[in-house]
C-alpha cells in the first residue's frame, strides 16, 4: 500500500515496466493514419493546444495542456437514422454512433467488433410503476455501467498499440466501479499496463476484489485518502514533464474520449426502447464525475430526441449548489452509501461548460441538479421494494429520488433513471 504522494515509488516505476519517450514520438508522427477519411478532430477544452485526430485523443488521455478532448464539431449521422433507431439492434446503433468519432482512425469492421464487444450484455428498460422505468446498466461483467466505456476503449487503444514495441501505461483514479470496469476491460491486453488508484476503505468489498484479484498487466494501489486525492494524484502525473520522460502515459477516467463518448449509447438505447413515441422521456442519471450526463448532453445536442436530463448527486452536491447559486465551491468529499459517486471536483464538468460557451444559464436550461442524503437514499431503496417490488442500490436510488423530485414539479411528463 502506498501513501498519498508516493505513487510514483521506484517500486511503482518497476511494477509499471515502462519506458517511453512521448513527447518525441508524437512530433515524429509516430501516430498518424493514412487512412483517407475528413476526420473529426478533438480540441481541448483549455485551447492551448493543437487539435488531435481520434487515435491520438485515446492514446493521450488527457490534453498536454490539461484540458479535456472534445469534438470539434456534432457528427453528422446518415439520413434518417434518427427515426430508425427504435428498429436496430443495439450493436447497429453503436456503430452509427461511434463512426462519426472513430472511422478515420479504425477500419469499420473492426468498430463493429469493438461496439459489439461494449454492449455485449442487457441493458432492458425495466417499468417500474405508471411513468417511472430504470434502465439497467449492470449487466455487464462487472455490474457497473462503465463496462460499456471501459470494453470500448480497451479494445480501441490494444487496436493502436498493437504495433509498439513498448508498452503504454493507462493511469487511472476509481471511487469504485470505475476500476473494476477498467481492469475487466484491459486484462491481458498486449502492450498496455494499468496502474489503479482506490481510495483506501472506501469502495466496498467486491469492488476491491474486483480491483485487486486480476493478475498480468493490472495494478491496483490503495491511496490514504478520496477520489478527489486520486484523481488530483492522476492530474499531476500527466502534468510531471520528468515523469512523462519515462513513462508513456494516457487514462481511462471517462476523462479519455472512448471511455467518455461510448456512454452516448445509454441515452439512445432509451430512446429506442421507450414505449411513449409521443411523450419524449427526462432521463435522471447518479452522477459523481458527470461523464455519463455530459455524454447524454451531446447526445441530444448532435439530435437525439429526449427530455430533460437530471443530475442526481449525493451529499457531494458541488453541482447542484453551483448550478442554483453560480458560485463554485468545492467541499471536502464526504463518503457516502452511494460511494461511486464520492467526488467533489467532477472533471467533466469542463466538457458541459464548454458545451454552452460557458454560460450558466444555458447549462441551466438544458440540466436539473439534485442532491440528497444517505438517509433519503436508504429511505428511497426501502420505498422502492415495498411499492414497486424493485431492489435499487444507493446509486439508483439516488437516481430515483431525483426523478421523482422532477416529476413532482412537471405531473405531465414521465422518466427514466438509471440503475448503475
Amino acid at each position: 500500500m502506498h501513501e498519498r504522494g508516493s505513487l510514483f515509488s521506484p517500486m511503482c516505476q518497476l511494477l509499471v515496466k515502462a519506458s517511453y519517450r512521448f513527447s518525441q514520438d508524437l512530433s515524429q508522427g509516430a501516430f498518424s493514419s493514412s487512412t483517407k477519411f475528413n476526420r473529426l478532430k478533438f480540441y481541448s477544452t483549455h485551447k492551448q493546444t493543437p487539435a488531435v485526430s481520434f487515435r491520438e485523443a485515446v492514446i493521450l488521455g488527457q490534453s498536454p495542456d490539461k484540458g479535456l478532448f472534445m469534438p470539434s464539431e456534432l457528427p453528422v449521422y446518415p439520413k434518417g437514422f434518427m427515426e430508425a433507431v427504435p428498429r436496430l439492434s443495439r450493436e447497429e446503433i453503436a456503430v452509427e454512433v461511434m463512426k462519426p468519432y472513430a472511422k478515420a482512425d479504425l477500419p469499420v469492421p473492426v468498430l463493429a467488433d469493438i461496439c459489439a464487444a461494449a454492449v455485449d450484455f442487457p441493458m432492458p428498460l425495466v417499468e417500474l410503476k405508471k411513468s417511472v422505468y430504470a434502465l439497467e446498466l449492470f449487466h455487464g461483467p462487472t455490474m457497473a455501467f462503465k463496462d460499456t466505456g471501459a470494453r470500448f476503449m480497451s479494445r480501441c487503444l490494444g487496436y493502436f498499440v498493437r504495433n509498439m514495441n513498448r508498452p503504454v501505461t493507462v493511469l487511472v483514479a476509481t471511487s469504485g466501479d470505475t476500476g473494476g470496469a477498467v481492469a475487466d476491460g484491459f486484462a491481458g491486453v498486449d502492450g498496455v499496463e494499468v496502474v489503479i488508484l482506490f481510495p483506501k476503505g472506501k469502495v466496498s468489498e467486491i469492488q476491491e476484489l474486483q480491483l485487486t484479484t486480476h493478475r498480468r498487466n493490472i495494478h491496483s494501489i490503495a491511496v490514504h485518502g478520496s477520489f478527489d486525492d486520486c484523481q488530483r494524484m492522476v492530474k499531476e502525473a500527466f502534468a510531471d514533464p520528468d515523469l512523462q520522460k519515462q513513462l508513456f502515459l494516457t487514462s481511462a477516467n471517462s476523462i479519455n474520449v472512448a471511455r467518455w463518448l461510448p456512454q452516448q449509447l445509454f441515452y439512445f438505447f432509451t430512446y429506442r426502447d421507450w414505449p411513449e413515441r409521443g411523450n419524449l422521456p427526462v432521463i435522471s442519471i447518479p452522477s459523481g464525475n458527470f461523464g455519463n450526463i455530459a455524454a447524454g448532453l451531446w447526445a441530444q445536442k448532435s439530435g437525439l430526441p429526449i427530455g430533460a436530463l437530471i443530475a442526481a448527486c449525493n451529499q457531494n452536491d458541488t453541482v447542484p449548489r453551483y448550478l442554483q447559486t453560480g458560485q463554485f465551491e468545492a467541499r471536502p468529499t464526504v463518503p457516502t452509501i452511494s460511494n461511486a459517486m464520492d467526488v467533489s471536483l467532477p472533471s467533466n464538468l469542463a466538457r458541459i461548460m464548454d458545451m454552452f460557451d460557458h454560460g450558466i444559464e444555458q447549462v441551466k436550461s438544458r440540466l436539473q441538479a439534485y442532491s440528497f442524503s444517505d438517509q433519503e437514499t436508504a429511505d428511497a431503496m426501502k420505498q422502492i421494494q415495498q411499492t414497486t417490488g424493485y431492489q435499487a442500490d444507493p446509486h439508483g436510488a439516488v437516481g430515483w429520488l431525483a426523478l421523482e423530485a422532477y416529476l413532482r414539479a412537471h405531473p405531465s411528463v414521465n422518466g427514466v433513471f438509471f440503475e448503475t
